[in-house]
Order: C-alpha cells, then structure tokens, then sequence
C-alpha cells in the first residue's frame, strides 16, 4: 500500500522558471480549485511549514510551498526587496501553470503577498495574512534587531530562537514553543537545505526597507483577506494587524489570546478551521 501523503513525506520537486529551479512541495492536488500558494516567513524553508496547518488545510485544497531563488534548495541569487521576491512569486506561480491562485502569506511571506496582489490583482482570488504587517507599518524595520537578540538568547539558553521570537513567555507559549519545534522535526529524511547567510541578510534588508517605506493605498485591494496574529507579536508589533484589518476593505481579523508572532501555529486546529471556512466562503 502507497503510504499516505503528508508534509512528512510529500516529496520535493523542482520547476525551472527563467534561470531558476524553483524547489518547491505540493498536496491535496486532486481536490482541484483554486489552488493555495504558501509563502514563507524570514529565513524560513520548506521545513519551517507546520506540519498539522499544511496537513489540514490539503485535507480540503491543493496547495503549494515553495523556496524563492537562492533560499533552500531553489537555485538562483536571493532578492533584497519584496517587490522583487513578489516578482520571482509571480515567476513561480505562472510556470506551475496556473492563472489563479489563493495565497497564505506568514510574516515576510504576508508582505510579499500584499506586493503580488497589487502587482498583478488578477491573479489573486483571496489571501490569508498571518504575523504581517503593511509597508511603513510599526515596528517592522525593527525585525533585524529583534530578531538577532532572541538568536543570541537562543544560543544562550540552548533553545531555537523560534521559541523567543514566535511565542509568549508564558506558561501557555513556552509549550506551544516546544511543541511547535516538535513538529518542524517530524520529517527526518529529504529534508530542505538551510537557509544560507547570505540569503538571510537579503531578506533583513528587505524588512528594515519595507518598514521604511510609505504606506500603500490597501483600498486598492479588492480580494477578500484573513488578517491573523497573536495579541502580543514582538517580531511584527500586532497592531499592525489591526492596522491591516482596518485598511483592506474587505478583510476579517483573528487575534490569538496569550500568543505571539506564531499564533497562527500555536492555534492551529482554529487557523486551519478558520481558514478553510474563509476559502469555502
């Protein structure tokens, strides 16, 4: 018997776009409709995907993560701007072949969605926005320093930084944290390269620029958007969710009590529920 297919086990391929093999993973492919098009958070790769929200949301869609050029195992030079991965997205999405697609952004991946859909609106029916913010949003050029201090208290203390930088520091978050970094483990074989360092400085620099930016006009975008946060995100400050929430005109927003930038995976069960009632909607 063929074992079933899960993020576990779901097989990596490439697609070669322009100068690009384009890694990237796919299930749920035969329940057809629009297809889900994850998009990662900073220094993330496939592996960085929890397992149950991939799992839940392929039991209902089709849906695709992939690495952008020269993060992971997809080839290429990194981009130091959303604009730019928004492009190389764009890039991905029509060699795969389809004219249509959802998008599930997380933290830099929620940024990077905001720039595909005024970019190309056609090509976006919904999107879901997870632990993001909008350009010139507060706090966001902030990201690198946060972020390199919860890699030095990680180093100190001997845990993932993840645990500092995604959940609470309380009773609820730190077991949500151990968790969450349970689950990332749980496909020990062909597993995604690491990020490399200079892809990871790329991304910081599109962050601390993206902050600095001026504000969009969101009322640009029409698509319906699920808005997702923690009311206590330190890495994109959760009044940039409200922010969101408030600015697209057609937008619903769910705040996680006692979680953080990761609250989308500290709920889980509610994210994945959530998020199919408002693809089914």
């Amino acid at each position: 018997m063929t074992p079933k297919l899960n993020w576990r086990n779901v097989p990596t391929q490439t697609i070669a776009a322009g100068d690009v093999n384009f890694a990237f993973r796919e299930m749920g492919k035969h329940h057809g409709g629009t297809p889900v098009v994850f998009l990662v958070h900073l220094a993330a790769v496939l592996d960085n995907w929890d397992p149950r929200v991939m799992d839940g949301i392929s039991a209902r869609h089709h849906i695709i993560a992939f690495d952008l050029p020269g993060v992971g195992a997809s080839s290429g030079s990194p981009s130091n701007s959303m604009e730019e991965m928004a492009d190389d997205a764009i890039t991905f999405i029509r060699a795969m072949g389809f004219q249509q697609v959802d998008l599930l952004g997380f933290s830099l991946g929620g940024m990077v969605a905001q720039e595909i859909v005024l970019k190309e609106p056609q090509l976006v029916r919904k999107m879901v926005l997870a632990g993001t913010g909008p350009a010139g949003g507060q706090g966001i050029s902030s990201v690198a320093g946060v972020t390199f201090y919860d890699i030095v208290r990680g180093l100190l203390t001997g845990q993932d930084a993840k645990q500092f930088l995604f959940f609470t520091r309380t009773p609820n978050g730190i077991e949500a944290g151990k968790a969450f970094l349970a689950r990332l483990k749980e496909r020990n074989e062909n597993r995604d390269k690491a990020i490399s360092v200079r892809a990871f400085l790329a991304q910081l620099r599109a962050l601390r620029v993206w902050g600095q930016k001026a504000p969009a006009n969101l009322s640009l975008i029409r698509q319906p958007v699920l808005v997702v946060n923690g009311e206590d995100d330190r890495m994109v400050p959760t009044i940039n969710s409200h922010d969101l929430a408030r600015r697209l005109p057609d937008s619903q927003l769910i705040i996680y009590p006692d979680a953080g930038h990761g609250g989308a995976f500290q709920f889980h069960a509610d994210f994945v529920r959530s998020t199919l009632e408002f693809l089914s909607r």
